[in-house]
């Protein structure tokens, strides 16, 4: 290896890149513009990339009558304008026959070419294809001098550098590429919206968006469909260039035999297929271990029984009499299809959004993210150019016909002279000098008079020439009028476009209404179930409400600690003896069959034991308290939480424990009885409200070792004292003189409860 190798490696300094870097760099970015101009990137001018372009051309120049095979086309483009893969080049050629992706076709093929189920099309030696009566639209200037052309690959055939487009493509059929440092996704448009929108643009040059979007007020796709976006946010994604539209299919209720029913959805959103919603159905009924987990979870199991419980059978009937036909059909008539329909379009692409990408390769050749606005200034200044040289082009012509017949008139009146001169030639040269000197034709008089046939020196067409004579001056002046005025060239274009509209417009297929996003509201059937709790925070769920609870066994050494009737769409609040809380959907109870499942496998309470499980209002007044003495009021739904690992509420102090919350609205007076059998009994608006949790206040003076037994909110008449006594359960009821012995302030030590037994318990 010599110095001059190793100089490809080592940088001469550190300040200079190697040459090999410097290479690699450039060879780089040479294939990144390749890919941006030549591959990816539609032109703003007629819409299409460079294999669209080259196809379109290729299928143009041949003269070919009726349908091709495909084979055919995809040779004469390698061959000639595209030295690429030909899968790629018949995927290109294929993408523009198929009506379900774009709006307006512009080949028409004949045979497979795929389907909106993501089908393949089939092999292009099998394939026949023409230009579909929308190629017009692209092609029909391109022999008037509309374009630039230049030499091909290998410079043996001319190519366009654009085609002349008569509507901006680009908006009408959309485009989709991401080349190297860039991407572009424009969705289709309605033609006659498009024109009336590229029209407006001419008569006001300083048109606003808003004007725009009252013309063409969003995407048109082929498949149909809705767009539920807010206006706000079609007017932002268009402003920007960047966005994107929530897109929702459209579906029907039919109604059947005996009040029984089902939903026919005829459209989908753009790019989605029946196949695909039919396997995410499938999904949902049938769902695997999300990651490295062997089984499906708690919520998949359940998210599957609502699944089965609402839907008895999904089909695809779709046909080419019926087109899109996908059939849902309810497991009950008693269902709301709303909901039925809402919760399948949170959970299936019936409803999707579509990103928006308005990335173009402009008149100046340089990509650029444009808005709605300058894409359709930039669109009619390119087609005001291209009409302004196609009527040069007709100019020329006219002016040379109108030569060649201002000759002929005047030889049709010295024909006999021109006769007798030819006549005396020996050669047509020397004719052509002879005429152009006695008679002052010019070169072209001379060959043309030369050439012409004797038959055509006619009275009759004497008068023909004259008439044509007429017609090609009041052509001439027209054209001359519309190249020397700007306002008669863009009412020519506007002319022209509504032409265009109105022979190849159609019908908006998408409906755009803006709505809201479906929402599902539960994802369980509602049914009564009972939740049985133990004292070792053991938890099930048994169907229906009213049920003979003594019957229900628990392991030795455990018993019953809550029951609480229920349904299976409630949501539960737990709270643990250190202070957390958490949120358990009902619906994620274990069932009633056998002993349940711990707690604390729903939600990670750890080693704290479960103190309470409860259901109300989330405006439910509550009083927490803890066994340390300490207390406050809130409301039950301060209490929920999003998480499995809950919220600590209630700051317990350590050796104690929370209690069970109680309820806030039986009356003004809160009773707190102590663990050595104290009662204190003050009003309730002593205490503060606090819907962050924390420690609360001072409940009871406790000294020592004692603890808080129980709290309870009553109405300063009747309360209930319950205790031990003599190893049974005993109970009394303190009114009136009796509970005025108990009143006091709020932190008060409070008197003994001189009932009998040792009270442990109050009740209002």
């Amino acid at each position: 290896m010599d110095d001059r190798t190793l100089d490809l490696f080592v940088p001469e300094n550190g300040d200079e890149a190697a040459p090999i870097e410097r290479h690699a760099s450039q060879a780089y970015l040479g294939y990144a513009v390749s890919t941006v101009k030549a591959r990816a990137l539609p032109e703003i001018a007629d819409g299409l990339k460079p294999v669209q372009r080259r196809i379109l051309f290729a299928m143009s120049q041949g003269n070919a009558q009726g349908f091709v095979k495909c084979a055919r086309y995809v040779g004469e483009v390698l061959g000639k304008y595209h030295p690429h893969g030909d899968s790629s080049t018949y995927e290109a050629m294929v993408h523009l026959a198929q009506p379900f992706s774009m709006r307006y076709p512009l080949i028409e093929g004949q045979g497979n070419f795929g389907s909106r189920d993501g089908d393949s099309a089939a092999a292009y030696r099998y394939t026949e294809a023409r230009l579909s009566r929308f190629a017009e639209l692209v092609l029909s200037e391109l022999n008037e001098g509309t374009v630039d052309f230049a030499k091909n690959y290998d410079g043996k055939f001319d190519e366009p550098q654009l085609l002349p487009a008569r509507l901006p493509f680009g908006l009408l059929n959309g485009s989709f590429g991401i080349p190297v440092g860039f991407s572009t996704r424009i969705p289709p448009h309605n033609l006659g919206e498009v024109a009336a929108a590229a029209a407006h643009v001419l008569r006001h040059p300083r048109a606003k968006l808003d004007e725009i979007l009252k013309i063409m007020p969003g995407p048109d796709f082929p498949g149909g469909g809705q767009i539920i976006s807010p206006p706000e946010e079609i007017r932002q994604a268009y402003e920007t260039g960047r966005g994107s539209f929530v897109l929702k299919a459209k579906y029907e209720k039919e109604m059947l035999a005996r009040g029984q029913w089902r939903i026919v959805v005829t459209e989908l959103p753009h790019g989605v297929s029946v196949r695909q919603v039919l396997e995410e159905i499938e999904a949902l009924a049938n769902p695997r271990p999300a990651g490295n987990r062997k089984e499906v979870s708690q919520e998949q199991k359940r998210f599957k029984q609502f699944i089965l419980d609402q839907i008895e059978a999904v089909r695809d009937e779709s046909d080419r009499r019926s087109k899109l036909r996908l059939v849902i059909e309810p497991r009950s008539s008693r269902q709301d299809e709303k909901e039925l329909m809402a919760m399948l379009m949170v959970h299936t692409a019936l409803e999707t959004r579509y990103p928006v990408n308005l990335t173009w390769l402009g008149l100046d050749g340089l990509p650029e993210t444009k808005d709605l606005v300058a894409v359709l200034r930039e669109w009619t200044e390119f087609r005001l150019n291209t009409v302004r040289r196609r009527t040069k082009f007709r100019l020329d012509r006219c002016e040379e016909r109108l030569h060649i017949v201002m000759g002929r008139l005047l030889a049709f009146v010295k024909i006999d002279e021109i006769i007798q001169l030819i006549r005396a030639c020996e050669d047509q040269p020397q004719a052509r000098v002879k005429l152009r000197e006695k008679f002052r034709f010019s070169e072209r008089q001379a060959e043309d008079i030369v050439n012409l046939r004797l038959g055509q020196l006619t009275r009759l067409d004497g008068v023909k020439l004259n008439e044509e004579r007429k017609a090609l001056e009041a052509e001439r002046k027209g054209l001359k009028e519309i190249l020397g005025d700007e306002k008669v060239l863009k009412k020519l274009v506007i002319q022209e476009l509504n032409h265009d509209a109105a022979k190849f417009g159609d019908e908006r297929r998408t409906l755009v209404k803006a709505e809201e996003r479906a929402q599902v509201e539960r994802t369980v059937l509602e049914e009564p179930i009972t939740v049985i709790l133990s004292k070792k925070g053991w938890v099930r769920a048994r169907s229906g409400h009213g049920i003979d609870t003594e019957s229900v066994g628990f392991k030795d050494g455990d018993a019953r600690h809550t029951e609480l009737e229920c349904q299976t769409t409630d949501t539960l609040t737990v709270l643990a003896s250190g202070g957390k809380c958490f949120s358990v959907d009902a619906a994620a109870l274990p069932s009633g069959r056998g002993d349940g499942a711990p707690m604390n496998t729903l939600v990670n309470s750890g080693s704290d034991e479960i103190v309470w499980i409860g259901l109300g209002e989330p405006a439910a007044p509550l009083l927490m308290a803890n066994s340390a003495g300490y207390g406050f009021r809130c409301k039950l739904g301060d209490l929920a939480t999003k998480t499995r690992q809950g919220k600590d509420f209630m700051s317990v102090p350590e050796g104690a424990q929370a209690l069970a919350p109680v309820p806030a609205d039986q009356g003004p007076v809160v009773a707190a009885l102590s663990g050595d059998a104290r009662l204190l009994l003050f009003p309730l608006e002593e205490l503060p409200l606090r819907p962050n949790g924390g420690v609360g206040v001072q409940l009871m003076a406790l000294p020592g070792e004692v603890s808080l037994a129980a709290v309870s909110v009553f109405d300063g008449k009747t309360l209930v004292v319950s205790g031990i006594r003599r190893k049974n359960r005993a109970e009394q009821t303190l009114q009136g003189k009796d509970l005025e012995n108990y009143e006091g302030k709020r932190a008060q030590r409070g008197r003994v409860c001189d009932v009998g037994f040792r009270p442990d318990r109050l009740a209002a």
